[in-house]
């Protein structure tokens, strides 16, 4: 259950932010809908963070930055922003945290938030806020279950006390993250969200990145690279700076002023 009452959502704002106009009601059709409307129509970036700006969990600043600011965010704003939209549709929501291991071979703190839904009688699993690697679905919490998305496969599979989320490539299950059933509170976000947003060892805080997600196309944009990735085929090329505040406008619906920078807060 989420700490936000789900009646302080302008819901009506938030389903028009991305672009939904179906039923509202707690059913399986309404899960996926809502959770594939949601992934597809906020990007997924870190630019404030690169700003020197805060990263606030409140629901009115999330609301202010997500809903009404045309923006996106990270894992922390994504999916409360969807776990308080889907408690307020009359799903039960539980919020857990991952340990990131893709890219990653050492262990890290739990920095990412998941969430655990409840849908006639079943339990999924939703995240919108793992970027253009993550889901565009809801995945079934039965261990092994394949969830083909599309062009791209997921499946949860269990460890001894955990849970891990992978994507397949071809024919290789490869790990996004892993987490257990512990169910957490928003003060145990507020401090890994600290730590993701201001310390020097985050990778948050050295790469701006933008992601942006289609049926078709995911598009991931880190720090000068531009990678497309249609699930089949990936391209790959270099971002000048001059080309950037115009390609995050087009290509990821992220509008920033002329003459705007993004650097490393340590760095400054």
């Amino acid at each position: 259950m989420t700490t936000e009452k789900p009646a302080n959502l302008d819901l009506d704002a938030y389903l028009g932010r991305i672009n939904y106009q179906g039923r509202r009601e707690p059913s399986m059709a309404v899960l996926e809908a809502v959770h594939l409307a949601h992934a597809t129509h906020i990007p997924y970036e870190n630019l404030d963070i690169l700003l020197g700006r805060p990263i606030r969990l409140d629901l009115p600043s999330i609301e202010a930055k997500l809903v009404r600011g045309g923006r996106g965010g990270y894992c922390f704003e994504q999916n409360k922003l969807l776990a308080v939209a889907l408690t307020a549709l009359g799903f039960s929501v539980e919020l857990l945290a991952a340990r990131v291991r893709y890219r990653y071979r050492s262990m890290l703190p739990r920095t990412h938030m998941v969430l655990l839904v409840a849908a006639e009688g079943e339990q999924f699993l939703a995240d919108v806020g793992f970027g253009a690697l993550g889901l565009l679905l809801p995945v079934s919490f039965v261990a092994g279950a394949e969830s083909h998305q599309y062009t791209w496969t997921f499946r949860l599979n269990k460890e001894p006390g955990l849970w891990v989320m992978q994507s397949r490539r071809e024919n290789t299950w490869e790990d996004l993250y892993a987490f257990s059933l512990d169910p957490q509170q928003m003060i145990d976000y507020e401090m890994a969200n600290y730590y993701t947003s201001t310390h020097p060892d985050s990778r948050f805080v050295h790469t701006p990145t933008a992601q942006r997600m289609t049926t078709e196309t995911r598009h991931i944009l880190r720090n000068r690279e531009l990678i497309t990735d249609s699930g089949k085929v990936v391209t790959t090329r270099e971002v000048k700076d001059e080309e950037l505040l115009a390609l995050l406008a087009e290509t990821f619906g992220l509008d920033f002023p002329e003459g705007t920078v993004f650097s490393s807060p340590v760095s400054r």
